[in-house]
């Protein structure tokens, strides 16, 4: 009689061998899918703070560039002022000159 139990216990030892096997498995698995979720969420985080640095920059570069836009008007603006003042002040030198005649 001991040969009849056997194959129920050779069954057994099998499946939970294979459930091992399979679990094992999972757990692998379930461990593989969380570094991946996390080098994933590690990529959008570094992706994030250098959209944040690539836009700050630009903000930056455009406050330059209009300060130098400013700055260039201004001085173009004075050197006409300049320009017109040199003029009338021809003028009236010329003016003043008495013809000989």
């Amino acid at each position: 009689m001991s040969t009849s139990s056997e194959p129920g216990r050779d069954r057994d030892a099998a499946r939970r061998k294979a459930q091992n096997h399979f679990t094992a498995s999972e757990q692998r698995d379930t461990m593989v899918r969380q570094e991946m979720e996390k080098e994933r969420a590690a990529v959008v985080a570094k992706t994030a703070k250098l959209k944040a640095l690539r836009l700050a920059k630009e903000a930056e570069d455009k406050i330059a560039a209009d300060k130098l836009a400013v700055e260039k008007a201004a001085a173009k603006k004075e050197a006409d002022a300049a320009k017109a003042a040199a003029r009338r002040q021809a003028r009236k030198t010329t003016a003043k000159v008495p013809d000989k005649v």
